[in-house]
C-alpha cells in the first residue's frame, strides 16, 4: 500500500461543487488501494477577504492576530472536505496544522517549518482513514499559531510527504502542469512533461507561481517525488525530479517573468568593504528579500550599490536605510520603479555557452533596455521596463524554440 500526499489549492476548493470534485479525486486515489493525506488551502479568495476585514479595523494590525485570523480559512476547508468524504461513505478526519504536529519558528506571517511530529497522522493512517490537514499553518514554541506565507500549503504538503516518507506528493492546481512560460499571457506556451528540481526552483524563485520555492527546496532536499496536476482535468501533469531527460535537446526549458520590481541605488558609500555586508545584514534581519545586486567601485571615489526588491518592500527598505544612515556612511538613496524581471532557465545552459549573449541580442533587436543582470549556471535574469515585460517574454519564448510540441514523458495518472 503506497502513501500519497495530495494538495489542493484555493481555486480547487473554491466552492461546494469544487469541494465535491476534490472529494471524488481523493476517493479515486483511495480506491487504488493507497493511504491518502490531503493538504488544502483556504477556499478561493477567503484569505484576501480576511485581510480586507482586518484592514478596515486597522491600517497596521498585529502580526500575531493576523496569523490567528488567517489560519481560520484553511480550517473551514478541512471541515467541509471531511464532511463531503464522510457523506460519500469514506472514513476521514481533519486536523489543523498544529494538531498534525507541524512546528515552526516563532515568526508571524512567514514562518518556516522546523519539525513535524507525525505520530497523530500516522496513527490515523494505521486505521486506514483519509487524513485532511490544513495547509499554511503551524505552531511555534509557547503555543503560538503561525502562518507560512505565500505558497504555504505547497510547503506543508511537501514537508508532510517528507516526514511521512510518502511515495509521492501530487500538487493539484488550476493548471495542468508546469509550462514553458505563463500560458495566461503567452498563447503558445507548452506544458513540460518533466523538469528538474533545480530548474523548478529557479522558475519558482523567478516568479512562476505554480509552486512555491520552499516547497521545491523541501522536495529536493528530501527526495520527494512531485507532480503538478490539474484538479479538474484527468491527465498527466509535470513530474519534478532530480534527473530529467532533455526534451528535444532544449537548452532553455522555460521563461519566467515578474513585475513590480524596484531598483534601489545607494550613492556615495564611503566604506565599500564593510558597508556591503552591513547593508545586506540589516535588510535580512528585517525580512527584506534582496535579489539582483550590482556594486560599482572607482579607485579613489565613493562606491555606489544597486539592488532590486519588490514594490511592497520599498517603504520598509528606505526607512531602515535612512534610520541607519550614519552607521552605513552613504550620501543618498535613489530608486526606480515600474520595472520587471525577465528570466530564462534551463539545465542545458551549463554546457552551452552563448545563451546569455543570445538573450541580450534578442532584447536589443527589439529595443528592450537591460538595466540589471544576474546569472547562475542554469538561468539568466534581466531587469527591464515593466511595460516591455510581456513583449520580452513572448520574443524570448519564440527565440529559444519553446513553442513547439514537446516530447512526452511516460508516467501513470
Amino acid at each position: 500500500m503506497a502513501l500519497i500526499v495530495q494538495k489542493f489549492g484555493g481555486t480547487s476548493v473554491g466552492s461546494i461543487e469544487n469541494i465535491q470534485n476534490v472529494a471524488n479525486r481523493v476517493i479515486e486515489e483511495k480506491k487504488h488501494g493507497n493511504n491518502v493525506v490531503v493538504v488544502v488551502s483556504a477556499m478561493g479568495k477567503t484569505t484576501d477577504k480576511l485581510v480586507g476585514m482586518a484592514r478596515e479595523l486597522s491600517s497596521n494590525p498585529s502580526r500575531r492576530e493576523m496569523d490567528m485570523l488567517l489560519s481560520t480559512g484553511e480550517q473551514v476547508t478541512i471541515s467541509l472536505l471531511t464532511i463531503a468524504l464522510n457523506a460519500k461513505g469514506y472514513d476521514a478526519t481533519s486536523f489543523t496544522g498544529w494538531q498534525a504536529g507541524i512546528k515552526t519558528e516563532p515568526i508571524h506571517g512567514n514562518a518556516r517549518i522546523t519539525d513535524i511530529d507525525t505520530s497523530i497522522v500516522a496513527a490515523e493512517l494505521e486505521k486506514e482513514k483519509i487524513v485532511i490537514v490544513a495547509g499554511f499553518q503551524g505552531l511555534a514554541e509557547g503555543g503560538v499559531i503561525t502562518t507560512l506565507g505565500r505558497g504555504g500549503s505547497d510547503t506543508t504538503a511537501v514537508a508532510l510527504a517528507a516526514a511521512l516518507k510518502a511515495d509521492k506528493c501530487d500538487i493539484y492546481t488550476d493548471v495542468t502542469g508546469v509550462f514553458t512560460t505563463d500560458p495566461r499571457y503567452v498563447d503558445n506556451a507548452r506544458k513540460l512533461s518533466a523538469i528538474s528540481y533545480d530548474e523548478m526552483l529557479e522558475l519558482a524563485n523567478l516568479g512562476a507561481g505554480v509552486l512555491h520555492p520552499r516547497a521545491v527546496e523541501f522536495a529536493k532536499n528530501y527526495g520527494v517525488s512531485l507532480e503538478v496536476r490539474s484538479s479538474m482535468e484527468k491527465e498527466s501533469g509535470t513530474v519534478i525530479e532530480e534527473d530529467v531527460e532533455m526534451e528535444q535537446n532544449l537548452v532553455v526549458r522555460g521563461v519566467a517573468f515578474e513585475d513590480e520590481i524596484i531598483r534601489v541605488t545607494i550613492i556615495g558609500l564611503s566604506n565599500s568593504l564593510t558597508g556591503l555586508s552591513s547593508i545586506f545584514s540589516l535588510l535580512a534581519k528585517n525580512q527584506i528579500n534582496v535579489d539582483i545586486i550590482i556594486q560599482s567601485i572607482t579607485e579613489g571615489q565613493p562606491a555606489s550599490l544597486s539592488f532590486s526588491i519588490k514594490n511592497e518592500d520599498l517603504t520598509d527598505t528606505i526607512k531602515i536605510l535612512e534610520k541607519n544612515r550614519e552607521a552605513l556612511e552613504y550620501d543618498r538613496i535613489e530608486w526606480e520603479s515600474e520595472l520587471a524581471k525577465i528570466s530564462i532557465v534551463g539545465s542545458g545552459m551549463i554546457s552551452n555557452p552563448g545563451v546569455a549573449a543570445e538573450m541580450f541580442n534578442v532584447l536589443a533587436l527589439n529595443d528592450i533596455v537591460v538595466k540589471m543582470v544576474s546569472t547562475s549556471e542554469i538561468k539568466v535574469s534581466a531587469v527591464i521596463d515593466q511595460e516591455k515585460m510581456l513583449e520580452a517574454a513572448k520574443i524570448l519564448h519564440e527565440a529559444f524554440q519553446l513553442s513547439g510540441n514537446l516530447v512526452s514523458h511516460k508516467h501513470s495518472l
